[in-house]
């Protein structure tokens, strides 16, 4: 497809509008709340984990079983539900 002058002038003015330059202090105060944001990501989900792993560990054995877990199997298991969690 072929664009006109119009249409490509058009596009690039869009291009370079939607393309701001950021100020150092803008820059870092982006950075640093992108940062706090993932702190808070990792901090949710290691709450779900060990919140996940203390109710697996509360289970008997027998309870356990009946949902094809063992002991060995708890902590895997509450990654995946804190995976699954956060993947909502």
């Amino acid at each position: 497809m072929m664009l006109t002058k119009d249409e490509h002038e058009h596009l690039i003015m869009a291009y370079y509008h939607d393309h701001k330059t950021y100020s150092l202090t803008e820059w870092l105060l982006a950075r640093m709340a992108k940062g706090l944001e993932d702190a808070a990501v990792r901090h949710a989900h290691h709450r779900v984990y060990r919140t996940s792993l203390m109710e697996l560990r509360s289970l008997s054995a027998r309870d356990l079983a009946d949902i094809g877990l063992n002991r060995s199997m708890l902590k895997t298991a509450a990654l995946e539900a804190a995976d699954r969690h956060m993947a909502r």
